[in-house]
């Protein structure tokens, strides 16, 4: 058997990544694609490898060879090499590549392989193994993935390839995507292939791709060809810089895989078979309905402008039931968090900010936005982190802080106060002048006062009302809409308070058009859909309470309580957070917070964060974790 490798390409769409080098020659976590794809055929006693080498070539060639002699005295084994150039790379595509070496598919069996690939080592031995001589290696259709699609019978004959013209949204369920890994026997290039190749190029040109050739092949029906799915395999095509920082992220290095993934602050629509458990959202809603309608909408909301604040600020008044004039709605609550902490003095003179008072472990969003000298910190003095609003009136009490910062339930303890205890707090902030910042985006995660409410739950310990506003105008409330309504890709956030100048100031501060047509859309259409939320977020407190049960099963973790959407873990010898999380993620492709290092927790301890999410990803991470080898 032979490897053909197609590497002549110009890879224009990475930009200065292939300014002087062929997309191959590319470096993937300081590893060129090129040097790992060599060393994966290097270990399958192939007769040789021809690369078909075009823009760059000279370049390339010199670089394999200075690799190649390296290798071999370092006595490392090294596939036979051989190199055809394309001479006309940038006027053909792909299909002209493999012309070049159609003779050589007619004397071998080959191993075809695109140069701009990286995957793991498990997918040649897959492709090599199987019994069939003619095979595609194919991945079910993922949102990111782009280029040929193949559909597939029962018996995994390739009955279609789908070219990009042909491709259909309403049809993706039944899509496979090609991993440009194939294996074509000798007999099949010399009276299949090789023959309509040459008819094809003939009669359309040499602009074309390769697998048009196999559409037409296996038109014919006579299942020439089969596909191999490859599950959750790992690999990754690499067109441009996304796709080469996906790539990094996906193949990192034991020592740089969390950072890689934690770097990205979300994305991960774009790793469709990683389970998240980092995020802090809704599992339960937004309701199957509400999407529809949303879905039903998409076509305006996309090509309309949103409305101005005026109306936004209506809008949202409505949805949440508070005066326009005491509430501002804002492009995630992450941007109205930097306007306040960040420019807090700055609107009102008569309350310069000099200290605030902060509980850790914490949202470090709130502190990043001042100095160490302007804060002032409480760390509960107990493991699991449990505080009252008497432990901070105690604590702040001779302090001297103009403003205090409270999440309610915290982040990521899951510590909470309850209502009646936080108004108290509010109260002695009033007296001292003390500006108090709720943040309740996790509060409609919170028991209810009682069972009877349980389906009113979300309206129980909330403090958005106007009369709670009024009465406490040193007091602001925020509220970020991604997390117990489930909807982080509209990036919605509130604001509420009676200090009207607080209020005017921000809606000075955001941008005209500082929230998008489905931020807008949904608060529109909320109300319809108020019962369906608050019988989400009950169906929440439920599995929440069954979840919490699963995991004071595993041994080595301490489950600490929480009202919130998401438990503080401490991480019990004999294991580390860290092994936890790495081996979640390497062998079940699941993502958990590391949260050892968070400020105000004990430094001697390990400790992770895992979010609550559907009964059935739950008890996926209950299984993974009973699964744990012994360190």
């Amino acid at each position: 058997m032979q490897a053909i490798i197609l590497a002549a390409g110009m890879g224009r769409r990475l930009g200065e990544y292939t300014k002087d080098n062929t997309k191959c020659m590319v470096p993937v976590n300081g590893v060129r694609l090129i040097d790992r794809l060599l060393g994966q055929l290097s270990k399958l006693q192939l007769q040789r490898v021809i690369i078909v080498i075009g823009y760059k070539g000279k370049e390339l060639r010199e670089y394999i060879k200075e690799g190649g002699e390296r290798r071999e005295e370092r006595g490392e084994s090294w596939p036979s090499i051989e190199f055809v150039e394309n001479p006309i790379y940038d006027k053909t595509n792909n299909i002209y590549s493999l012309s070049l070496v159609k003779q050589q598919m007619m004397e071998d069996d080959t191993l075809l392989i695109e140069s701009d690939l990286i995957f793991n080592d498990r997918l040649l031995d897959m492709i090599i193994d199987n019994p069939y001589p003619n095979l595609a290696l194919v991945a079910k259709y993922e949102a990111w993935m782009d280029g040929t699609m193949v559909r597939l019978d029962d018996e995994l004959n390739i009955v279609n390839f789908i070219s990009k013209d042909a491709f259909d949204y309403n049809e993706v369920d039944s899509y496979y995507k090609t991993v440009n890994i194939y294996k074509l026997s000798r007999q099949f290039s010399q009276q299949k292939y090789v023959p309509f190749l040459d008819a094809y190029t003939k009669a359309v040109g040499n602009n074309e791709y390769y697998e048009n050739v196999l559409r037409i092949i296996s038109l014919l029906n006579n299942h020439d060809m089969k596909a191999l799915p490859i599950g959750g395999e790992k690999w990754y095509e690499i067109d441009d810089k996304q796709d080469l920082d996906i790539a990094e992220a996906l193949f990192a290095d034991e020592k740089d895989l969390l950072r890689k993934y934690y770097g990205r602050y979300g994305g991960f629509w774009r790793f469709p078979q990683m389970l998240d458990f980092c995020y802090l959202v809704n599992p339960y809603f937004p309701s199957r309905r509400m999407i529809d309608e949303l879905r039903a909408n998409f076509d305006t909301l996309l090509t309309e402008y949103p409305s101005g604040m005026k109306v936004n600020t209506l809008i949202a008044s409505k949805c949440f039931g508070v005066s326009e004039d005491y509430i501002v709605p804002g492009n995630g609550a992450a941007e109205l968090i930097k306007i306040l902490m960040s420019q807090f003095s700055i609107f009102n003179s008569q309350f310069s900010i000099q200290k605030t008072g902060f509980v850790r472990p914490t949202f470090e969003e709130y502190p990043n936005r001042y100095d160490k000298d302007s804060q002032v910190t409480f760390v509960p003095q107990n493991d699991d982190y449990r505080y009252t609003a008497d432990d901070l009136m105690t604590f702040f009490d001779n302090k001297d802080i103009q403003q205090l910062m409270v999440i309610n339930p915290d982040n990521p303890s899951g510590n909470f106060i309850p209502k009646t205890d936080i108004l108290r707090l509010a109260q002695w902030c009033e007296e001292r002048q003390i500006r108090l910042v709720v943040d309740e985006s996790f509060v409609d995660f919170s028991n209810p006062n009682s069972q009877n409410n349980l389906n009113n739950q979300n309206h129980q310990n909330s403090l958005l009302s106007d009369e709670i506003l009024e009465t406490y105008p040193h007091m602001a409330v925020m509220k970020s809409i991604s997390k117990s309504f489930g909807v982080p890709g509209l990036r919605l956030g509130i604001l509420a308070s009676a200090d009207k100048e607080l209020i005017a100031f921000i809606k000075k501060e955001v941008s005209i058009w500082n929230l998008n047509s489905f931020a807008e859309y949904f608060m529109q259409i909320y109300n319809k859909y108020e019962k369906d939320y608050q019988r989400a977020c009950a169906k929440f407190v439920k599995e929440r309470d069954d979840f919490e049960q699963q995991l004071h099963t595993i041994p080595f973790l301490h489950v600490m309580p929480s009202q919130a959407n998401y438990f503080l873990c401490e991480v019990l010898p004999p294991y580390t957070a860290n092994e936890v999380v790495i081996f979640m993620l390497k062998q079940y492709n699941i993502l958990t917070r590391d949260c050892s290092r968070k400020p105000g927790l004990h430094p001697n301890k390990q400790y992770m964060r895992i979010s609550v999410r559907s009964h059935e990803d739950n008890s996926r991470l209950i299984q993974a974790l009973r699964e744990l080898p012994q360190p």
